[in-house]
């Protein structure tokens, strides 16, 4: 192969005097400008840091404030560090300097510390700012004089051009909410779930858990909040992903799928290069911190942006009892899988990162090594699908050390894995139903050994050009992808675009070397382990019944004309589906996040509430009960909902502080009734909202078809629903349900149908079309 003589860098020849050692051109040129690329970036994250360090603050700041402080000095001849210069003097070396050289360092010394102190005020200040969270109770379109006012000093003291982490340092701690207060809303949210003797059974065992138990659990808690940036985040990670030793496809990990209507190319490499290269030009823009950070209210409230740092170079690496992030600092190529095997493919060559035709023009090579796997190599990556602790004893058996080694440590260290699936998934309009389960499911477990489940996410790219991706949970949530996601797909057809014959754009290279084949020697006791996993996997993929459905009947612009919250509106239509569904009501689970709080994650919504179920059977009654007045109770619901989206946001939800509770017991020793039954409890009806974070990527007046169709997950309990759904613009949801064939009570092309008709029956209630004669 010629690229193989491109890759060999050292020429040995023996003579008679010895070795002669000749190191080519090429191979200098490549080390030369391979260290000159990380030496650049080594200098960029170093001024990064620097500046996310002192921000508020800035170098010209610091000049400013020093130039003044001097100038003051020399021409007032006034001291305004009180005395504090010529105690510096006469303790230091500076007194052996020239009176002018002492004034000249005094001056800088002294400068810096007030620069420090600007610093340091305005920093906390906006903490308190930002602490405030008065603002998201104000109706929706109308903006009171307080709230006017505190934007204003946010964004004095919030300083100028910030980087993605500038205000970590400036972002209030999450609270702990007291023990009263999260028993109450406990006992709330699950009365219209219980019968008066199970209730009156569960309020003895809160009651009893608030006055004796709670309070010695609170303090704990209350000092590790003093104590740790945040008191839920590193347990939640630990306890609920890391430590869990059942299988994270389906059940943890998530997809997001491609463009709906829109296909850019039907040549897979193609599209594969335009993709990796966005994604790598992400990368870029995240090392220098240059990505622009997420804003509530008009572009004025920051939100926590720690969950970036793991987004890339990271994998999940399974132990016998908790597993762990293995987190690179550095990462030059990617892992791909083909029919079987894995390659090694770097992302840089001639110091520069890989333009889309070259990257195009490995996948191709990928695409045409017709070589077949090596004895085990083919379904490998099952042991990411299956349990933990079988995969922990495999890989520290079998891949601690040779070629085993080698090529696991080019696929846990890679920047991402990529699999070129030799499967066709697309939404067909002559068979949307089946055409988008199966496409779903494509991303969501594939054949359960052809994705690294282990990897922060795994990019698809299908035989035919349709891409999606399928993330690991426990390094972040939904949306940190989904930014990504954003960029990735307001590049690919747009800016980086396609020739005519649907290549990307550009040449090949002449000279890149080719993709490196990795080598494995895996015994049969390890292969019978991946057999075993494998057969795990597959029954539970067998088993997860999805189905996603354009719901285009209307949007987000009919609901606003209701006056009515969009998600409010789909939550309680969600109720209403699931009763019709089930005839019951069920523990509802909406994630909503915390990220207004430094290292906040999510916290739940509680949404299926006493007024939702007060609105929900209202329209089943005999006889019916009026138009008005299931208006007027759907209003309370909703406005009950909004309100219970508020306490999760500002950090005064149920669910987090309790979990936390029951964390500390157990390192206490302690046995509660009370939490482990609260924790015991099922979610049959787990549902999350894809947000649409970067607006301004996309034209969804005249191309709403130019974004993302969402994302989805697995059923979280054996006998319910998981529900995912994405506002696209103003006329379009889309929702993802999924839920598994061997529960009888669950069908998820049932409960779409129902949700479809509760959306329609909830619009009825406001009567638009006569309010519009």
């Amino acid at each position: 192969m010629a690229e193989a003589h491109q890759a060999v860098a050292f020429q040995f020849t023996v003579t008679p005097d010895g070795i002669d050692l000749q190191l080519c051109h090429e191979a200098l040129r490549q080390i030369y400008l391979s260290g000159l690329h990380s030496w650049k970036k080594r200098f960029i994250r170093f001024k990064n840091g620097v500046m996310t360090g002192v921000y508020p603050g800035s170098p010209a700041g610091f000049m400013v404030v020093v130039v003044s402080y001097m100038s003051y000095n020399k021409y007032k001849q006034l001291d305004p560090s009180l005395g504090l210069i010529a105690k510096i003097i006469s303790h230091t070396l500076i007194r052996y300097m020239s009176t002018d050289s002492q004034r000249i360092v005094g001056g800088v010394l002294v400068g810096t510390g007030l620069w420090v102190t600007i610093i340091m005020i305005m920093r906390n200040v906006l903490k308190s700012l930002l602490s405030w969270h008065g603002w998201m109770h104000a109706r929706h379109g109308s903006v009171s004089w307080s709230t006017r006012l505190w934007m204003l000093l946010v964004k004095v003291f919030s300083g100028r051009k910030p980087m993605l982490y500038s205000f970590q340092n400036s972002l209030p701690r999450l609270p702990v909410p007291s023990v009263k207060d999260t028993c109450r809303r406990y006992l709330e949210s699950v009365r219209a779930l219980m019968d008066d003797e199970q209730y009156e059974r569960m309020k003895g065992l809160t009651k009893d858990f608030e006055k004796n138990l709670g309070p010695k659990l609170q303090w704990y808690l209350k000092l590790k909040s003093w104590w740790a940036s945040n008191y839920v985040s590193d347990w939640w990670e630990e306890y609920i992903y890391l430590r869990g030793r059942g299988p994270i496809m389906v059940n943890s990990n998530y997809y997001a799928m491609d463009f709906l209507y829109v296909f850019p190319t039907s040549i897979q490499a193609a599209r594969a290069g335009n993709a990796i290269h966005a994604i790598m030009l992400y990368r870029r823009k995240l090392d220098r911190a240059q990505i622009k950070p997420i804003y509530l209210l008009a572009n004025k409230v920051p939100l926590c942006s720690a969950q970036w740092e793991r987004m890339f170079n990271t994998t999940r690496i399974p132990g016998l009892e908790t597993d762990i992030l293995q987190h690179m600092n550095e990462s030059k190529h990617i892992a791909v899988f083909h029919k079987g095997r894995f390659f090694k493919v770097w992302m840089f060559y001639d110091g520069r990162l890989l333009l889309p035709r070259e990257i195009e023009q490995q996948m191709e090579r990928i695409l045409a090594d017709k070589s077949e796997p090596l004895p085990g190599e083919e379904n490998l990556a099952a042991l990411t699908a299956g349990d933990r602790t079988p995969w922990a004893r495999a890989r520290e058996t079998y891949f601690s050390r040779g070629k085993n080694k080698q090529s696991l440590d080019a696929i846990e260290k890679a920047a991402f894995f990529v699999t070129l699936d030799d499967t066709e998934q697309r939404f067909e309009p002559d068979n949307p139903v089946k055409s988008l389960d199966s496409y779903a499911k494509s991303l969501l477990h594939g054949k359960c050994y052809d994705r690294w489940f282990d990897k922060s996410f795994n990019l698809i790219v299908f035989k035919n050009g349709t891409m999606g991706l399928n993330a690991e949970h426990s390094w972040a949530d939904a949306p940190i992808i989904g930014h990504l996601w954003e960029h990735v797909l307001s590049m690919d057809p747009v800016k980086l675009g396609y020739t005519e014959d649907g290549h990307c754009c550009g040449e090949p290279h002449p000279n890149l070397p080719g993709p490196q084949r990795l080598q494995w020697d895996i015994p049969a006791e390890c292969q019978d382990t991946i057999q075993s996993s494998l057969t795990l996997a597959r029954t539970l993929a067998d088993d997860v019944d999805c189905h996603i459905f354009p719901f285009d009947d209307f949007g987000k612009g009919l609901i606003k004309k209701c006056r009515t919250s969009p998600d409010a509106f789909i939550q309680i239509a969600l109720q209403l589906a699931h009763y019709r569904d089930k005839g019951k009501f069920c523990l509802t689970y909406e994630a909503s996040m915390t990220r207004l709080f430094r290292e906040g994650r999510t916290e739940t919504v509680r949404s299926c509430t006493m007024e939702t179920c007060a609105f929900v059977p209202a329209t089943h009654l005999t006889p019916p009960v009026t138009v008005e007045e299931r208006l007027k109770l759907l209003k309370m619901a909703a406005e009950k909902h909004q309100n219970m989206y508020r306490l999760a946001m500002t950090g005064q939800g149920i669910d987090r502080h309790l979990f936390c509770l029951y964390v500390v017991s157990k390192y206490l020793g302690e046995d509660s009734p009370f939490l482990k039954e609260v924790l015991s409890e099922p979610w049959r009806l787990s549902t999350s909202q894809t947000p649409l974070q970067q607006v301004e990527l996309f034209d969804l007046v005249r191309h709403p078809e130019y974004v993302s169709s969402g994302g989805g997950f697995g059923p979280v309990a054996d006998d319910g629903y998981g529900v995912s759904y994405i506002i696209v613009g103003e006329n379009l949801i889309n929702f993802h349900i999924s839920s598994k064939h061997s529960s009888p009570e669950t069908d998820s092309h049932r409960f779409g149908a129902n949700i479809k008709q509760a959306m329609l029956d909830i619009l009825d209630l406001f009567q638009l079309e006569k309010k519009a004669m």
